[in-house]
C-alpha cells in the first residue's frame, strides 16, 4: 500500500474517532475540542488530495471562526456535564437498533458492490489545473464562469436565511 494512502487511512481513521467522541462525550468542551480534532484531519485528507485552498478553508473557516463560537456558545451556556438520554418509549430502543442496522447494512452493500475508481477522468486533471494558474485560480474560473448562477442563488438562499434567523431571534421587531 502506498504511504499516502496510509496517512489518508489515518486521517481518516482519527477524523472517525474524534466525530464519535463529539456524540459520546459528557462535557460539551470537550465536544468541541474533538470537534476540532476532526476538522483538522478533514483538512490533512484535503492536502492529500492536493486541494490545498480547501484544507485552508476547512482551516480557517471551521476550526478557526465556527468552531470558536461554538466554544463561546457552550461556555456562556454554562452547562456542566450533561447526562446520557433516556429512552423514555418502549418501541425507541428496537426501532432504533433496527434502522441502525438498515443503515449499516446499505452503507456495507454499497461498498461491497460498487466500483469506485472505475469512473472517467474529468476534464480537470492536474495538468489542466497547473495551466489554469493551480487550485485557486481554477476554483474561481470554474465558480465564476460555469458555475455563477448556482454561486449566486446559493448566496441568496444563505442571505435569506441570515435574515431569517436574525427576524426569529429578535424579540422586538
Amino acid at each position: 500500500m502506498l504511504p499516502l494512502t496510509l496517512f489518508f487511512l489515518l486521517f481518516a481513521a482519527v477524523a472517525l474517532f474524534g466525530a464519535v467522541m463529539v456524540l459520546v462525550s459528557r462535557n460539551p468542551v470537550h465536544s468541541v475540542l474533538f470537534m476540532l480534532l476532526t476538522f483538522a484531519n478533514v483538512a490533512g485528507m484535503f492536502l492529500l488530495l492536493n486541494a490545498e485552498f480547501i484544507a485552508a478553508v476547512q482551516l480557517l473557516v471551521y476550526s478557526g471562526a465556527i468552531l470558536v463560537l461554538f466554544l463561546f456558545v457552550v461556555m456562556l451556556l454554562q452547562r456542566g456535564e450533561r447526562p446520557l438520554p433516556a429512552l423514555t418509549q418502549p418501541l425507541q430502543a428496537p426501532v432504533a437498533i433496527f434502522v441502525g442496522l438498515a443503515l449499516l447494512s446499505e452503507l456495507a452493500l454499497v461498498v461491497l458492490t460498487s466500483n469506485v475508481g472505475g469512473g472517467t477522468r474529468g476534464a480537470d486533471t492536474p495538468e489542466a489545473i497547473a495551466r489554469a494558474g493551480g487550485n485557486i485560480q481554477a476554483l474561481g474560473s470554474q465558480l465564476y464562469t460555469t458555475w455563477l448562477l448556482p454561486f449566486e442563488i446559493a448566496s441568496v438562499l444563505l442571505l435569506v436565511a441570515a435574515v431569517g434567523a436574525i427576524y426569529l431571534a429578535k424579540e422586538d421587531i
